[in-house]
C-alpha cells in the first residue's frame, strides 16, 4: 500500500513553496508520493485572475519535476468541487492507497468555512505545516477548536496509518515567505507560455487543455 499525502489548492501558480512543503511533508510522514490536487475553481477564491487549468497543470508539473510529487487535475475528470467529495471518490478510486490530506496554517485558519470539514477530518488524517504569520491565528481558529482534542504528538507522525480519524498533527516547517500571490504581483503574465498547454493528467490519463 502507499502512502500519500493530498495537498489542494490552485497552484495559481504551483511554486518552490510547494515543492519545498510537499518534500518535508513526504520526509516527516514517510510518504511515497504527494498528489497535488489542482482546483478546476477553488469555491473560496474569486475567478478572476485564475489562469486556466490546463496552464496551471503544466506549470505545476514542471515546477515538481525530479520529485516525488504527482500534480494532477483529477477533480475535473471526478466533477467534484469541494474537498470532502474529492477525497472521497478518491479514496474509492484508490483502496490499496492510504492517504493523509496536507494543508498550510493558512489553511487551517479558514478550515471551518469548508464545506463539511469535521466530514474531512473524520476521512483521513490531517497534517497541518507552519506558514508564517499564520500560527496563531490558525491555532485560535474555531475548528481548531475542535480538533485540539484530535492533535498528535509531532515526534509520532511517521505512524499515521495508524491513526484512526479525526487525527491532527502539527508539523513545524522552516519558514518559507514564497506565495502564488507574490509570484502573481512580480509575474503577473507567468501563464502566457502554457496558454496552449496539452497537458495528460498521470492519474486519469486524460488530456487537459
Amino acid at each position: 500500500m502507499a502512502r500519500i499525502g493530498l495537498l489542494g489548492g490552485s497552484f495559481n501558480p504551483a511554486h518552490g513553496g510547494h515543492r519545498a512543503i510537499s518534500m518535508f511533508a513526504a520526509k516527516a510522514l514517510r510518504l511515497d508520493e504527494v498528489w497535488w490536487l489542482v482546483s478546476p475553481g477553488n469555491p473560496l477564491k474569486p475567478r478572476a485572475g485564475m489562469a486556466s487549468l490546463a496552464a496551471r497543470l503544466a506549470h505545476a508539473r514542471a515546477v515538481a519535476r525530479r520529485a516525488p510529487i504527482r500534480p494532477t487535475a483529477i477533480e475535473q475528470a471526478l466533477g467534484t468541487r469541494y474537498t470532502i467529495d474529492s477525497i472521497k471518490v478518491v479514496r474509492q478510486r484508490f483502496p490499496r492507497n492510504q492517504f493523509i490530506w496536507l494543508m498550510g496554517a493558512d489553511n487551517l485558519a479558514q478550515f471551518g468555512q469548508w464545506r463539511d470539514w469535521r466530514g474531512i477530518a473524520r476521512q483521513m488524517p490531517i497534517a497541518v505545516i507552519a506558514r508564517p504569520g499564520y500560527d496563531s491565528v490558525a491555532r485560535g481558529s474555531g475548528a481548531m477548536a475542535w480538533l485540539r482534542r484530535f492533535v498528535r504528538p509531532a515526534r509520532q507522525s511517521a505512524d499515521w496509518t495508524d491513526w484512526r480519524p479525526p487525527a491532527l498533527v502539527l508539523l513545524r516547517f522552516r519558514p518559507d515567505p514564497r506565495s502564488a500571490t507574490l509570484l502573481r504581483q512580480a509575474k503577473p503574465l507567468w501563464h502566457r507560455e502554457y496558454e496552449h498547454a496539452r497537458v495528460r493528467d498521470p492519474l486519469t490519463r486524460r488530456l487537459i487543455v
